[in-house]
């Protein structure tokens, strides 16, 4: 049997991981193990910007109630304050470890406007800011001497005596299951987007990490709430970034029109995300879209701005859309984007199984609750990663090493096994075509009971079918045909959670909007769901918003 050690193992090496990584003690054996090289996590593809309230004229505070109330209240207000708290001083030591952020006149970092927000606070280096920020936070992993595993797939989550104590995993470059002893294990793995058929996350974004930490007894929170970002090439999905809008963009109907002006008189485009798709796909429905999107506008901007501010989007709608927006408007149409909800995690990323932590979208503090606001994301990354670094640097400071039994390699190399040795089933790829579809339709923008109770069963049966794939490549050497099929497993384990937790909360609160429950129920649904993992489906409970210093309102822009 194979094994390897590090006093705390980290799964992802996005922002939150590497950030991690670089906030554990240095005396510290640390290993950090991705399924794709560090610089290709989705972090990346982050383009608009990271808030912090930098100027004098914003504050903390500020920052604070617009996160809260983009929540639609159900963020968890201690959480909010921290990370609006210690965001200044977590970008100005972004800005000294080297991340090149675009300057305003005066040479402070430069700061945009984005939806939901009272003031400019998004600070951004043009239109690559996860880029920026991914690129700096390798250099320094790398100067620290951390091991990276690069192309290492996560298989599961060892937990003896209800201790995490470890993972097991695959390396995809020799085809080897290994064991992974740890004291500590820092889930790190970002979000899962592609559970739906339109996204625009990465290939990658399957929601390993989450669903192992599910199957081993981690509990996952308010997994119903779902982003789908407003601006999405209406071909493929790839990202048009807010910060399109929050430079003066405009969307626009089949008409002319500037609709936005109907949904969000003040704010316009850059009203809250939930409320901007809303209205998006409400056009669309009404026959006053454009061929099933609708487009963003920005050839008032001028080609001086769109190429100092914008570059990467002109790049990426002349190249997936065909279109240059000095000229032509995009279109675009709302995506699946990002997960409220995650790993259930306090504010130092701890769970509820004693050794195993979580940071950045694979957890959920909450600070987004019900819908998150542009450039709060890559914040979280940071703040969270940094605090979660912190508090596994001291729970493993007396902790002796962990010995798990080889049966979990066992374990795995069985299902690995009875994957490789199958010659008949499913595909995963055409399962996860049929799910996905069944995800955009029935857990999608707009939700009614009737599609939820359907998309319910229909992946349960997909989560049956899905447990006898066929994987046909019987290589070991880069098998991407078995790492797929593992991916879908977990892909499938996630649509159950998301969709027993839309059904089963019946009111509309942020990125939730129930049509046959109109209008947030503060009453009865001002609370987290709770799922926990058993082979018949997830078992949901509920659990307390925290509230500090702001009560519930009504949201309006």
């Amino acid at each position: 049997m194979q094994w390897v050690s590090h006093d705390v193992l980290i799964i992802g090496a996005g922002l939150a991981g590497m950030r991690a990584a670089l906030e554990l003690p240095a005396h510290l054996d640390v290993g950090v193990l991705s399924k794709v090289h560090p610089v290709r996590s989705h972090s990346g593809a982050a383009q608009g910007g990271i808030n912090a309230a930098l100027r004098e004229e914003d504050s903390w505070e500020d920052h604070a109630f617009d996160t809260v109330k983009g929540s639609d209240y159900l963020g968890d207000q201690d959480a909010i304050e921290t990370m609006c708290k210690e965001a200044p001083s977590d970008i100005r030591q972004m800005e000294q470890w080297g991340v090149i952020f675009s300057r305003a006149d005066d040479q402070r970092i430069a700061q945009r406007p984005f939806g939901g927000a009272g003031y400019p606070r998004t600070c951004y280096a043009a239109d690559r800011t996860g880029h920026a920020l991914l690129h700096a936070m390798y250099e320094r992993v790398l100067k620290r001497n951390t091991t990276v595993y690069s192309e290492w797939f996560l298989t599961s989550v060892i937990v003896e005596e209800g201790q995490c104590v470890g993972i097991t995993a695959l390396n995809m470059s020799t085809g080897e299951l290994f064991g992974c002893r740890a004291k500590a294990v820092i889930m790190a793995t970002g979000g899962y987007g592609r559970v739906y058929l339109t996204s625009s996350n990465g290939l990658v974004n399957t929601g390993d990490g989450m669903a192992a930490a599910y199957r081993a007894g981690a509990p996952l929170m308010d997994m119903e709430f779902v982003q789908f970002h407003p601006t999405t090439l209406k071909s493929n999905g790839v990202l048009i970034t807010e910060g399109s809008r929050g430079e003066g963009g405009t969307l626009i109907n089949a008409r002319g029109d500037r609709f936005m002006s109907t949904y969000a008189p003040n704010a316009l485009e850059l009203a809250s995300r939930d409320v901007v798709s809303r209205a998006e796909q409400t056009e669309i429905n009404e026959g006053r879209g454009v061929d099933g999107c609708v487009l963003l506008d920005l050839r008032h901007l001028g080609r001086d701005k769109i190429m100092e501010r914008l570059p990467q989007i002109r790049d990426l709608a002349i190249k997936f859309a065909g279109t240059d927006p000095i000229e032509v408007p995009i279109p675009v149409r709302p995506g699946a984007h990002y997960s409220m909800g995650g790993i259930q995690s306090n504010l130092d990323g701890i769970t509820p199984v004693p050794g195993l932590y979580a940071a950045g979208e694979c957890s959920c503090v909450s600070v987004h609750g019900a819908n998150r606001l542009g450039g709060n994301s890559l914040l979280e990354t940071i703040v969270f990663g940094r605090r979660t670094g912190a508090a596994a640097g001291q729970f493993v400071l007396d902790r002796a090493m962990p010995n798990p039994g080889n049966h979990h390699l066992d374990e795995q190399h069985h299902k690995i096994a009875a994957l490789m040795d199958t010659n008949e089933g499913d595909r995963a790829g055409a399962l996860r075509q049929e799910l996905g579809t069944i995800m955009n339709q029935s857990v999608g923008v707009f939700r009614t009971q009737d599609n939820l109770t359907e998309a319910v069963a229909q992946a349960e049966v997909i989560h049956t079918r899905a447990q006898k794939l066929w994987v046909m490549d019987k290589s070991r050497v880069f098998n991407t045909d078995l790492t797929e099929a593992l991916e879908f497993q977990s892909i499938v384990d996630l649509a159950r959670t998301i969709a027993a937790g839309a059904l089963a909360r019946e009111e509309c609160r942020g990125a939730h909007f129930r049509e046959d429950h109109p209008g947030r129920d503060d009453d009865n649904w001002m609370k987290h769901t709770i799922a926990n993992h058993s082979e018949a489906g997830p078992v949901l409970t509920d659990h307390p918003v925290t509230f500090t210093r702001f009560e519930p309102q009504e949201r309006t822009y």
